[in-house]
C-alpha cells in the first residue's frame, strides 16, 4: 500500500469553496482502479492550508491511472485553482515494525 500526501496551500479566504470544489472532486478519485480511501483535512492553525491523504494499491495506481484517466481533467478543473502555491504530492510506504495498532496496512 501507498499513501500519498499532500499539503495543499489554499488561496486566502477560498477555503469554503475549495472545500465544496473537494467534495465534488472527490468521487472522481474514489472511482479510480487501485484507490483504497482518502482523507481531507484543514490545518487548525492555518485555516486555509489543507492536507491530502490518499491510501492505494501502488505507486502506479495514482501517477498512472489516476493522472492518466479522463476523470483526471475534471479533477484538475475544480480543485488547482485553488493552490497557491502548487503542490507538491509525495508518495510513502510503512516502515515495517514501525506502524501501530489502529494502522492501516
Amino acid at each position: 500500500m501507498v499513501l500519498e500526501v499532500a499539503i495543499l496551500e489554499v488561496r486566502p479566504g477560498e477555503a469554503d469553496r475549495f472545500q465544496a470544489a473537494f467534495r465534488e472532486a472527490q468521487s472522481i478519485v474514489a472511482s479510480t482502479p487501485g484507490y483504497q480511501r482518502h482523507e481531507l483535512r484543514r490545518c487548525m492553525e492555518q485555516g486555509d492550508r489543507h492536507l491530502l491523504l490518499v491510501w492505494w494499491d501502488d505507486l502506479e495506481s495514482h501517477t498512472e491511472g489516476f493522472r492518466g484517466s479522463p476523470g483526471y481533467r475534471r479533477w484538475s478543473e475544480l480543485l488547482h485553482p485553488f493552490y497557491d502555491p502548487f503542490p507538491v504530492v509525495e508518495h510513502y510506504v510503512a516502515v515495517e515494525g514501525a506502524t501501530g495498532p489502529d494502522a492501516l496496512g
